[in-house]
Parts: structure tokens; C-alpha cells; sequence
């Protein structure tokens, strides 16, 4: 570095790269440090696609952020002059009085959102490949849709770089201090001087920070694209929106539509805990057979061979939400990510709130529900 940056950002996945590319567009010397090349497949932001998803079953609360992000994906895909996200629509599908059709209508209704409720039949009429059960219901949002995970990373950085970000790539945090009004980060190359620190380490995050400062948990996820066997052009990312099942009482599985690789299927949490660094890698053939299963129930021209399976991480925090917040003891490190399995759509706006929030001192948007409780 020939200059002391202002912000050192550690981890460059979708959050951190994000907030690397805001705060240089404000001007901030930013350091991004990320010990491996993203966009990479060790940690939360790959797999080729990702939902995003307007009427949130988790919170009402989510649906002003999710909205404004959906504005700056855009922004993102015009600069970038590539496909970042492509409108399919979503259904929700699962028991009228379940979780996730409960918590969607709820948002939709609360926020004034286009959608409709269907029953099952309705549900075959439209999108012949899903078969939900008898007595299932579907709230269907039609400006739901898919992100290109590894290629908004990607826009997001290359915007960090042609606004002077500096970027240290495959280079590991070793530790960090407090300095004075400041921090200091090791490496296993160098140490850097900074004024603050914004950690968005996703799954390493905890070997960044202390159990009392950050008691997340570190959850294994799988998730396989399957060949379809009939109606392959119905699962095509032209007709087949994006889906989300409620298959049992609080458990859930989603699907993607086919962009060239299979159909994109997975559990929605329900995954071993673990560690960044001891995760295992590997997918079992009982893994498959489990979503295997679920696929001849719900979907089953989707019942072909298994073209690809991978893993990722989820990073939780105990009640589910999203934390966002100052450290405790050090009011100049910023610490960000831990979105237990949801936060990749929010990445746009929450970057831009993080670089706000450093620059400005106010992230110009309400976080106080994410904040360490």
C-alpha cells in the first residue's frame, strides 16, 4: 500500500465486495482482503444462481431493503453490461396456514405487493412441472426472480477496482488489533494500517471474533442440478419461476429454473454444523437420494440423472436474522455478514448502507433489527 487506506474490508464475496466497490465510489481508500480469488466456491456466494424474492416469508421488515436492492442490481447489470438478474416470478408454495405461504402473503399484503393466492390445481394449470400436493396453496409474486451469483461478484469487484480499490487476493488475515483510533490487520504477506475495519467474512468470521462478540454457527448446505426427463422446456428460466416448498411443518426445500446446467434444487437449512475450514466437500449418495425424493414427489419430470452437486455455507445467527452491527468494544470495526442463508439478494443495498455507515456515519437505511442483541 503507498498510502494508509481508510477501511480495510476482509472478505469479498457478495457483501464485502459490495461494500468494497460503495465505499470507493465515495471516495474512501478501501484494502479489500480475501484469502482466496472470488468469485470462488469455498464459502456462501456460488452455485451459479441465487433467488431473490420480494414478498419475504421471513419478516415484512426485509421488504423495503429487498426492493432498494433490486434497484441497485439493476444499476449493477446497465454499468456492468451483463445478466445479473432475470425476472421469473416466484411461488411459495406449502399449507395455507404454514410459515412460508403465512409469512408471505403477510408481506405482500403489508407492503401493497402484485400477487395472487392459487390452489394446487391452479398451480399444475400454470407450471405443469410443479406438482404440490392436495390442500397445498401457492402465493404467487410475479417480480420475483433469479441472481447470477458469480457474476454480480464479479461486477461487484471489478467496480471496486475502476474506482481505486485495492484489492489482496489469496492473501489470509492471520489476526487483527486495535491501534490506537485504528486497527491493524496481519496477513500472511503483510500488516496493514487502517482507520476502520469492516469484516464481512461470512463462515470465517468466527475465527475473526470471539464467541461472546459473535456466536454464529457454521451450517453445511448441498444443493444438485438435476436433468429433466419430459417437459425440458418447461423448466427453461424463460417459463419456470423460481419455487419454494414448505415439504413439512418449518422444513423447507427451494427450486431454480434450468439456465444450461439442470434444474437447481436444495434443503433449505437442515445441514450439519461445522467450520469453514473443516467442512466436508464431498456430497454423499444418501444426500441425493433425500432430495432425489422430494423431487418424484413434488417434481417429478425433474427425476433425471444428477448432472452436479456442491456445497456451500450458511452462516447463522440464533434467531435467524441477519446481524449488522458495530463491535461492542471497538467502535471503529464494523462487522456484517452473518445472514443465516439469506442475505445474498440484499447484497447490493446492504454494501451501499455498510460504506454509508463508514463514510457518513449513518447507513442511511433502518438496521437497528440487525443489530447484536
Amino acid at each position: 500500500m503507498h498510502s494508509k487506506p481508510d477501511v480495510i474490508v476482509i472478505g469479498l464475496g457478495a457483501m464485502g465486495s459490495s461494500a468494497a466497490s460503495h465505499l470507493a465510489q465515495s471516495g474512501a481508500r478501501v484494502l479489500g482482503i480475501d484469502r482466496f480469488t472470488p468469485p470462488h466456491a469455498f464459502g456462501s456466494s456460488h452455485g451459479q444462481t441465487r433467488i431473490i424474492r420480494e414478498a419475504y416469508f421471513e419478516d415484512p421488515l426485509y421488504v423495503p431493503l429487498v426492493q432498494q436492492a433490486y434497484q441497485l442490481w439493476r444499476e449493477l447489470q446497465a454499468q456492468s453490461g451483463r445478466t445479473l438478474l432475470r425476472q421469473t416470478g416466484a411461488l411459495m408454495i406449502g399449507p395455507q396456514d404454514g410459515v412460508l405461504v403465512r409469512g408471505a402473503r403477510l408481506s405482500a399484503e403489508q407492503h401493497g405487493l402484485a400477487h395472487e393466492m392459487l390452489d394446487a390445481n391452479e398451480v399444475v394449470r400454470r407450471f405443469s412441472v410443479l406438482r404440490p400436493e392436495p390442500g397445498m396453496v401457492a402465493v404467487w409474486e410475479p417480480r420475483a426472480g433469479v441472481l447470477f451469483a458469480e457474476a454480480c461478484v464479479e461486477a461487484q469487484l471489478a467496480q471496486a477496482r475502476a474506482r481505486g480499490a485495492t484489492l489482496a487476493l489469496g492473501e489470509r488475515v492471520l489476526g487483527w488489533r486495535v491501534e490506537g483510533d485504528g486497527v491493524e490487520v496481519e496477513t500472511d504477506r503483510a500488516r496493514y494500517r487502517a482507520g476502520q475495519l469492516l469484516i464481512t467474512a461470512g463462515a470465517w468470521a468466527g475465527s475473526l471474533l470471539p464467541a461472546e462478540v459473535l456466536p454464529v454457527s457454521v451450517e453445511r448446505q448441498v444443493f444438485h442440478w438435476f436433468e429433466p426427463t419430459a417437459q425440458a422446456a418447461a423448466f427453461d428460466i424463460s417459463r419456470c419461476p423460481v419455487h419454494l416448498w414448505e415439504k413439512s411443518p418449518g422444513r423447507y426445500f427451494y427450486g431454480l429454473p434450468d439456465v444450461g446446467d439442470g434444474v437447481k434444487l436444495g434443503i433449505h437449512h437442515e445441514g450439519q454444523t461445522t467450520t469453514a475450514d473443516t467442512v466436508d466437500r464431498e456430497v454423499h449418495p444418501a444426500e441425493i437420494a433425500e432430495m432425489r425424493q422430494l423431487v418424484r414427489r413434488f417434481i417429478p419430470d425433474a427425476d433425471g440423472p444428477l448432472r452436479a452437486s456442491s456445497v456451500c455455507l450458511y452462516t447463522n445467527t440464533p434467531d435467524g436474522h441477519f446481524w449488522i452491527d458495530r463491535h461492542p468494544g471497538h467502535q471503529q470495526v464494523l462487522i456484517a455478514s452473518p445472514c443465516s442463508g439469506h442475505g445474498f439478494k440484499f447484497a447490493s443495498v446492504l454494501g451501499l448502507a455498510l460504506a454509508r455507515w463508514l463514510v457518513d456515519g449513518d447507513p442511511g437505511v433502518d438496521l437497528s433489527r440487525f443489530a447484536r442483541r
